[in-house]
């Protein structure tokens, strides 16, 4: 498993653009309204907002999952709009994902967990058995590839989950609420976690309601309210602004 050298990094260009997207759910229920918003490769950035801002739709589109009512989303300069359903899996691959509660498989060791989407693409063993190890590296866990979900702190467990993540070399990283249900401490490893992903060269989104790990990270902050976009924060304001 390769990862990027910073020294090395191509000028950012953009890598995902919201072009006045709107999503309307049944009963009017409007969870996004009028987004633009560009993402540029090898950032991060922290979505944040309450309960019902419209995070997770917001995710949803990224991923594909949710289409659209109106506007547009590109992702690499494409629109999604022009993705056959057949093809949306390639576009999927391009993305890991990280959710607050985990979302490992209880039977399969820390190992099996990873190598697990891999086999799934039909991934050769001898390549599973190299890149699977490598994974659980990056996120310390190369000395517990043989331990249960159950045998595992709730940080480890997340660690997995960013090790499942990254397994595929996804371009973006999309991290739901990721800390939601750690302790400071473990939530404190994932943040430096994030950081080191996003240093080697891979674009962080990160949906979280906790003004601590945001302001730990020290990034780009788009506040979502009511499904508008009510402040875009460049590095260091959200914090400062926090602050007064």
């Amino acid at each position: 498993m390769t990862t990027k050298n910073p020294k090395d990094e191509k000028p950012r260009t953009t890598l995902i653009k919201f072009d006045g997207v709107t999503k309307i759910y049944k009963g009017d229920f409007s969870a996004l309204e009028n987004i633009n918003l560009e993402i540029q490769t090898g950032e991060f950035v922290s979505i944040v907002g309450k309960s019902g801002a419209g995070k997770s739709t917001l995710f949803k589109i990224i991923y594909a999952e949710e289409t659209p009512t109106s506007g547009n989303i590109l992702f690499e300069g494409e629109s999604l709009d022009a993705f056959a359903k057949s093809k949306i899996f390639l576009h999927r691959r391009k993305i890991g994902t990280v959710f607050q509660d985990f979302k490992l498989l209880p039977n399969k060791t820390a190992f099996e967990n990873v190598a697990y989407a891999l086999e799934a693409a039909g991934v050769a063993k001898e390549e599973i058995l190299e890149n699977v190890p490598q994974a659980l590296d990056v996120v310390g866990l190369g000395n517990k590839m043989e331990k249960f979900p159950h045998q595992l702190s709730a940080g480890e467990q997340q660690r997995v989950s960013f090790a499942r993540a990254l397994i595929q070399k996804p371009i973006v990283i999309v991290a739901d609420e990721p800390t939601g249900n750690l302790d400071p401490i473990s939530s404190w490893d994932i943040i430096r976690l994030m950081l080191k992903i996003n240093e080697m060269g891979t674009t962080i989104i990160l949906s979280s309601h906790d003004k601590y790990v945001v302001d730990k990270i020290n990034k780009r902050v788009v506040i979502l309210e009511d499904g508008k976009i009510i402040g875009d924060c460049p590095i260091g304001k959200y914090k400062l602004e926090n602050t007064k």
